[in-house]
């Protein structure tokens, strides 16, 4: 490849959102030419990756995230240091719910097998815990562990493109690409935008969020089942005076609870007195054609924030409401593969990230970026997020 052409790139990642600004970093790292392309302006609001916060846990139901996340965790911490600054602070994470909830026995299980530590607190020794602060019923649980906190995304994002700038990649916004093809001539790929510009790369990483599905049936024929989902975004008022026992910084940790409904929260920090608690559903929708205006049903989430807050939050309404977009697949893997068919090895799709990706993008980026330049990723269970189990298990 002839180095001094504009236009041809060993890497072309293509979605400028965490996950393709952390392939690109990780590409660019190892000494690839490297361009990102964003459909959209540079750190826009119309997908997954802005906001003012997503939470850090290694608590999870399937075991290989708990290893990922504490690689990720790891991986935040290096990025940060080479960026010189922090997007990434601490806290401790609790899980609760049921004492016989099959979700936290298998967050139990989970934390084992990774002989990652954990603390089994039981309804009195919850109280002691955080006595005047939170409550369970007396037949509930919590799983208490220390690797965790909270991330704010826009920064984070910002971050990796500045990191991958800065070893030499190249960023375009405001370039949709319309069209993937293999250059019958030379090899490689040939990426094209709608506004007519030609890219050729070697090899081609697609991170396009809630687009992956349209763009991967446009350009390959192939129905990926990752749906998006419109997800409403909380934030409840403190009370008056009790503002400090919810702020990040001291001991209130992130939490997620498993009963009827699956609520996770994080403590107070991007907005002074509010604190973020979201009910884990959202809407099918076409990341086109969205609403803007959400309008969930709040009433099972306001009657557990006044069950378990001990009147401290106000859960009559939310005082602030965002729309963000979560891209679902059937079983809440990730997909991380070759495209194959035609493109065999020399596209990669990392999509479907199902609403708990963003604190993986770290270790994202380095799978991607392996795969696509090496064609195998070390230590991962790739098994996992391959694109053929949908075919062997329609479900």
């Amino acid at each position: 490849m002839d180095s001094s052409c504009c236009n041809e790139f060993d890497v072309i990642v293509i979605g400028g959102g965490v996950m393709g600004s952390s392939t690109a970093y990780q590409s660019a790292k190892g000494g690839h030419k490297t361009l990102l392309l964003e459909q959209f302006d540079l750190l826009h609001h119309r997908g997954s990756s802005h906001g003012e916060s997503r939470t850090m846990r290694a608590t999870y139901k399937k075991d290989y995230y708990t290893k990922m996340a504490m690689e990720s965790s790891k991986l935040w911490r290096e990025a940060e240091s080479e960026a010189g600054y922090s997007v990434y602070t601490s806290t401790d994470h609790l899980d609760m719910g049921p004492a016989g909830s099959a979700s936290l026995k298998a967050v139990i299980a989970s934390c084992e097998k990774n002989s990652f530590p954990y603390q089994i607190l039981d309804h009195g020794q919850f109280n002691d815990k955080f006595s005047g602060r939170l409550s369970i019923p007396e037949d509930w649980i919590a799983v208490y562990t220390e690797l965790a906190g909270v991330i704010k995304p826009t920064k984070a994002v910002s971050m990796f493109q500045a990191l991958a700038f800065q070893k030499g990649a190249v960023l375009r916004d405001n370039m949709e690409v319309k069209e993937i093809r293999r250059d019958e001539v030379k090899g490689g790929v040939v990426v094209c935008t709608t506004k007519g510009d030609k890219f050729w790369c070697r090899k081609c990483v697609v991170t396009a969020g809630a687009w992956t599905r349209k763009l991967v049936r446009s350009i390959a024929g192939l129905e990926l089942p990752i749906q998006p989902e419109d997800i409403t975004v909380c934030y409840w008022k403190i009370k008056e005076g009790h503002e400090e026992k919810y702020a990040i910084g001291g001991d209130f940790p992130t939490f997620s609870s498993y009963g009827d409904l699956h609520i996770y929260g994080t403590p107070s920090l991007e907005f002074p007195g509010l604190i973020k608690i979201i009910l884990d559903h959202g809407c099918q929708c076409d990341p086109d054609k969205r609403q803007w205006r959400p309008k969930p049903d709040l009433d099972s989430l306001k009657e557990w924030i006044e069950g378990r807050f001990l009147g401290l939050v106000d859960g009559c309404a939310p005082v602030s409401m965002q729309s963000c977009m979560y891209s679902m697949t059937p079983d809440e893997d990730y997909v991380m593969d070759f495209l194959g068919g035609e493109f065999g090895e020399d596209v990669v799709i990392g999509g479907g990230f199902s609403g708990h990706g963003f604190k993986m993008a770290p270790a994202v980026g380095k799978i991607l970026a392996d795969l696509v330049l090496t064609g195998h990723a070390d230590g991962v269970e790739l098994e996992h997020f391959r694109i053929g189990r949908f075919e062997e298990s329609p479900k």
